[in-house]
């Protein structure tokens, strides 16, 4: 549910539906960056890519704003800030026979060299510093879903000491762009965001997503914003561009984002985040929706999310590579961070990993289910 099914945009356009993503330094190749997009919840092993969509990595390098400052880091100026992109697009599949379809895919750097490859083939296509691989793959994400909506619908923690991971095996179409960080042009500190848009002479971004459950968990619930209580955001707040909010819907946001994050910071029963009048003080950092990745540390596989960011709150300086790993249980964290700032014990769902762990090889990614449960109805 990271970011499944995020708005009725998504839930119309399920081929651009943005369901997760990562970005870690590589576990076997020291000095590259892995950038991970998770798309098409429910996807089956038969599913290509969409050939009408452009699915695309956009790496910032991040400068620190001053101590306290809101939010913590700065990713440039609107116009003509340095910015690093990644497009990879795919050819119409073709079928032949009772054979497996055929797809190929390009990528894109930043210096505007391509490489080339073949969707489903585990070696994936490499050159001009990028190794791209693109299929069907496990869903990763680790999180008893219905517990967490039945914790916003009831007003309590819903989490038992075991939880079960929401139709557990379901699939969907990965993307995995391993980068040397040499075509990052020396940036150490970066944000990271993934999007699809439509391919063609006007590009439409349908989603982009930074970090897990920005929307569905604290956006999506209208009950508690004092302001708009009938306003769907999530496709609003998706056209959007992950590094410079414009002046518009600024103030939805940052409403329905205070009362969100207020709600989730009672349910323990004490307030671990004193409001500034109605002002959270988390709600700039989470508007600032982006992977924050150190590039400069090594891997490492749990407690470096959201770690750059807190401690840049906290004025100290950070441990980790920051980012997001595939097998990171980034939702304890997520629950523990919004609900007690730390400061109690662990919130869990009862969910600490996925069925199928990732690897520490490319593509990382398990291989698909051939058997998936199927798509819910309502869904």
């Amino acid at each position: 549910m990271s970011d499944h099914i995020s708005g009725p945009r998504a839930l119309a356009n399920a081929i651009a539906d943005i369901t997760d993503v990562y970005a870690f330094p590589s576990p076997e190749r020291p000095g590259h960056l892995v950038l991970v997009m998770n798309t098409l919840p429910f996807a089956k092993v038969s599913n290509a890519l969409s050939e009408g969509l452009i699915y695309r990595f956009r790496v910032r390098p991040l400068t620190a704003n001053p101590p306290g400052g809101q939010p913590p880091f700065n990713a440039g100026p609107e116009h003509g800030a340095e910015e690093f992109v990644f497009d990879c697009v795919f050819s119409p599949p073709t079928i032949q026979d009772d054979q497996p379809f055929q797809q190929e895919g390009t990528c894109t750097t930043p210096s505007g060299e391509r490489v080339s490859f073949r969707v489903n083939d585990e070696a994936g296509g490499s050159g001009h510093g990028v190794r791209v691989f693109a299929g069907a793959r496990w869903d990763p994400f680790i999180l008893d879903a219905p517990a967490a909506l039945k914790t916003v619908a009831t007003g309590q923690l819903a989490f038992a000491e075991l939880g079960a991971i929401y139709m557990d095996g379901k699939n969907i179409l990965g993307l995995v762009v391993e980068i040397d960080t040499a075509l990052l042009g020396g940036a150490t500190l970066v944000g990271v965001v993934a999007e699809t848009l439509t391919r063609g002479t006007f590009n439409v971004r349908i989603e982009r997503v930074g970090r897990p459950e920005v929307k569905n968990l604290l956006l999506a619930a209208k009950q508690f914003d004092p302001v708009n209580q009938d306003l769907e955001i999530r496709d609003l707040y998706n056209m959007e561009d992950a590094f410079h909010i414009q002046h518009g819907y600024e103030g939805a946001y940052r409403a329905r984002l205070n009362a969100n994050l207020a709600f989730w910071d009672g349910l323990d029963g004490k307030t671990d985040w004193p409001l500034n009048g109605t002002v959270h003080p988390l709600t700039e950092l989470v508007l600032a929706d982006y992977l924050v990745v150190d590039v400069t540390k090594p891997y490492q596989e749990k407690g470096s999310f959201l770690e750059i960011e807190l401690a840049a709150l906290g004025s100290r300086g950070h441990q980790t590579c920051g980012g997001r790993t595939i097998n990171d249980d980034v939702m304890d964290a997520f629950f523990t961070t919004f609900i007690n700032a730390g400061n109690g014990p662990i919130i869990s769902d009862g969910v600490d990993k996925s069925t199928r762990p990732a690897s520490r090889s490319f593509p990382y990614l398990s291989p698909p289910n051939p058997t998936p449960p199927e798509k819910p109805e309502h869904h």
